[in-house]
């Protein structure tokens, strides 16, 4: 997904370059979500095959991204594919002040040959794209020749698979898999477990916030919180509701949304957390153990051990594990779509088709996907690992890592995509899951009943997007 490299000053104009873009040492990473700083550079680049073999004129790609990362992997899949009669010509645009999205609709609009051939969606904004707005422009996978039984024999996350679909037609698919897991620390674990075992540590926490809670009871009374802030619960709540924030055209909270008032404040009223907010320098403290109180855990996907708490945990890195979580959520994600225009020209259709299947279908040793899990894209270097969309691959990659003790990931990152859930999300998640923390946070903190925190809630979908509440 994304490099991780967080863009906190605000980046909003387009800067334009050529250049031969490196291949990247699988230490990337596209998981981007709506409460996470935005990311990359804005910029446009291009990058060239080498030339082909054989007679004919390459086939120029239109490539569009809001990371380097999938820029990157042309050089890769050159690399890799060296008689390839293609040229990769790409604009990347950071999603930094909303950028990519006006963009990219705009240059999808206008057509013609400078029009995105293949263009990348985020999960904070996916949904807009496959089964939204935009939908309209993206190629069914079925036309590309990329079909079903293909999808299955990946054993692709079927959560990632119904967010790329609209109406049974796949429209776009991802090459990381972002189900998420419990991840804690060893240390305090053995003292207040008695193990640091994942197996009986899955038993502790879960299933269900009610053992959660349990769990968090037994460590405060030795001193410890059980995670850093309500952000910290919340994917794991957002992404296991049974329904998503809009419902038959009108605002819907879920149930299992709505706890998450109680939920948050629960762990403030009983000192459970050291109350911070997730993308602060409060919550990075806690991944290397310098917060008020030494804390127990973060939820997430492999992404945020490899791309956030590996440059945060300092002292305590070795001192964490993985286990399952007391419910089933995924966070973050991008999916590859192809412009429908694309099958107009069979030599563009066939160029754009092999492309996406490299990267979100190709098991093989020299597919995307093991590259990545092997942390192996930049020969002779030993980058990061990480959970990809293909459970047969990450079957027979290696997923140890030195920060997790050198347990292996994958044998708890496979059920986590297993378990998660692609049926919740909408196209207005970005805005409206912004719009929930922030009144959760206002009731937890005392400055408004349950009652009110909900109303305003209401008020402000209704008055930022013209949608009404059941």
């Amino acid at each position: 997904m994304k490099s991780m490299k967080r863009v906190l000053a605000g980046i909003s104009t387009m800067l334009v370059m050529t250049s031969a873009l490196t291949a990247c040492g699988g230490n990337s990473n596209s998981s981007s979500n709506s409460s996470s700083p935005s990311e990359a550079p804005a910029a446009s680049a291009s990058a060239s095959a080498a030339p082909a073999k054989g007679d004919g004129s390459k086939v120029t790609i239109n490539l569009w991204s809001f990371t380097d990362e999938i820029p990157n992997m042309t050089k890769k899949y050159i690399e890799t594919h060296p008689d390839a009669n293609v040229d990769f010509k790409t604009t990347v645009i950071a999603t930094t002040d909303g950028a990519y999205q006006p963009a990219l609709d705009q240059a999808l609009a206008a057509g013609g040959k400078d029009a995105p051939d293949i263009f990348a969606a985020e999960a904070a904004f996916v949904l807009k794209y496959t089964q939204g707005d935009a939908s309209s422009y993206a190629a069914n996978y079925a036309d590309l020749g990329l079909d079903d039984q293909m999808v299955k024999d990946a054993g692709i996350a079927q959560y990632s698979v119904d967010i790329g679909s609209k109406d049974g037609q796949l429209k776009g698919l991802g090459y990381q898999a972002t189900g998420g897991a419990f991840i804690y620390r060893r240390s305090i674990a053995k003292d207040v477990f008695g193990t640091d075992d994942p197996a009986t540590i899955k038993n502790e926490v879960g299933p269900g916030w009610e053992k959660f809670y349990e769990a968090a009871a037994k460590l405060k009374a030795k001193g410890y919180g059980i995670v850093s802030g309500d952000g910290d619960i919340w994917h794991a709540i957002e992404n296991s509701s049974e329904k998503g924030w809009i419902v038959d055209g009108k605002l819907h909270i879920d149930p299992k949304r709505e706890e998450f008032l109680d939920l948050s404040k629960k762990l403030k009223d009983n000192g459970y957390h050291n109350d911070t907010t997730d993308w602060t320098e409060a919550w990075y403290a806690d991944m290397s153990g310098a917060g008020a109180q030494p804390i127990f855990g973060f939820f997430g996907p492999a992404w945020l051990i490899n791309y956030t708490m590996s440059g945060q945990v300092k002292d305590t890195n070795g001192d964490w594990a993985v286990t399952e979580p007391p419910t089933g959520f995924f966070w973050g994600g991008t999916w590859l779509l192809a412009n429908k225009d694309v099958t107009k020209d069979d030599a563009k259709k066939q160029a754009v088709a092999d492309f996406i299947k490299w990267v979100t279908l190709d098991t093989s040793e020299t597919g995307l996907q093991y590259y990545w899990a092997n942390g192996t894209m930049k020969e002779g270097e030993q980058g990061t690992k990480d959970s990809v969309a293909s459970s047969v691959v990450m079957a027979k990659s290696n997923g140890e890592v030195p920060l997790l003790g050198g347990q292996n990931m994958f044998d708890v990152f496979v059920p986590a995509n297993a378990n998660a859930s692609g049926k919740n999300l909408t196209q207005y998640d970005e805005t409206i899951n912004k719009l929930w923390r922030e009144q959760v946070r206002e009731y937890t903190a005392g400055n408004k009943d349950r009652a009110k925190a909900i109303e305003t809630f209401k008020q402000q979908v209704k008055d930022q997007l013209g949608i009404d509440s059941e």
